[in-house]
């Protein structure tokens, strides 16, 4: 086996013409050319169009709203704030949040009532 690798690498040696220093140093830089420009349009391009659009939504919040926390409390905005938002969570209960604690816009407040008026028209 030792033999059969030995005499793969002797023939990979024969095979590959010698290579100047400043050739090889360009395919090098080239390469790494390659590898971060799929990097930034496969990785860090998606996600800081994700991330402006997340924070449009978050600024574009209103009261109506049904959103989710990151610490995944579900509520309607029932007022909005420079810095923060209260949550109404349930009939009595209303909390605040950072802004920045929201992790979802589940729906628009005004989308979110039109296909409900709309199922109830067509009964």
């Amino acid at each position: 086996m030792d033999k059969l690798f030995s005499g793969l690498s002797l023939i990979q040696d024969a095979a590959a013409p010698a290579a100047s220093p400043t050739s090889s140093m360009l395919n090098m830089i080239l390469m790494f050319g390659a590898v971060f420009a799929i990097f930034y349009f496969m990785i860090i391009r998606p996600q800081n169009k994700k991330q402006k659009e997340m924070q449009k939504k978050i600024e574009a919040v209103k009261k109506g709203d049904k959103i989710v926390t990151i610490g995944g409390i579900h509520g309607i905005v029932h007022s909005v704030k420079e810095r923060t938002v209260v949550l109404k969570v349930d009939d009595q209960a209303r909390m605040e949040f950072s802004k920045s604690a929201i992790a979802h816009v589940e729906a628009q407040g005004d989308a979110a009532e039109a296909p409900a008026e709309a199922k109830d028209a067509s009964k």
